[in-house]
């Protein structure tokens, strides 16, 4: 018995969902791991790949970190039963310690909680969830130039060396 790879054999990628706005509109300087408390139909339309964090954030609400705005629209033959709201708010599970530091950075040093993935850990879902400060636009102006002056040099050195 060998040991499993970590990819999934279905796809090739254990990524279910990037939101790929967070490092644009945000300077994301720590990343937690969390799980999420999902219902049965989510989990199915998760498996189908209709799960969208675009627009989505992270609150804090009664000591607890829920995830906002997240969008996992349900299957019609998975959720005949049940009244599915696709953007309900869902909760996040971390240690203690662990949301009671970011209660206190988010409200102290006014730092943003913001999910930057979602992917399968084993058989469990698993949120990416990073604590950033907005950017102002004109530091996103230079982010876009030093990208764009990395690239040019990379082709550069590739003529050079040819």
């Amino acid at each position: 018995m060998g040991k499993k790879s970590g990819k999934d054999k279905a796809n090739g990628d254990r990524t279910i969902a990037l939101n790929k706005r967070a490092r644009h509109d945000y300077h994301l300087e720590q990343r937690f791991e969390a799980g999420m408390a999902l219902q049965g139909w989510e989990l199915k339309a998760i498996r189908a790949g209709r799960a969208n964090i675009g627009e989505s954030y992270a609150m804090v609400r009664e000591g607890e970190i829920f995830l906002v705005g997240a969008q996992i629209t349900p299957l019609i033959q998975a959720s005949t039963h049940v009244v599915a709201d696709s953007r309900r708010s869902r909760k996040l599970l971390l240690h203690r310690r662990e949301i009671d530091n970011l209660i206190g950075r988010v409200q102290r040093d006014g730092y943003t909680l913001v999910p930057t993935a979602l992917y399968w850990k084993g058989n469990k879902v698993k949120a990416e969830v990073a604590l950033a400060k907005g950017k102002q636009s004109h530091d996103k102006r230079q982010a876009s130039k030093d990208r764009d002056w990395a690239r040019d040099k990379q082709r550069a050195m590739r003529a050079h060396n040819k």
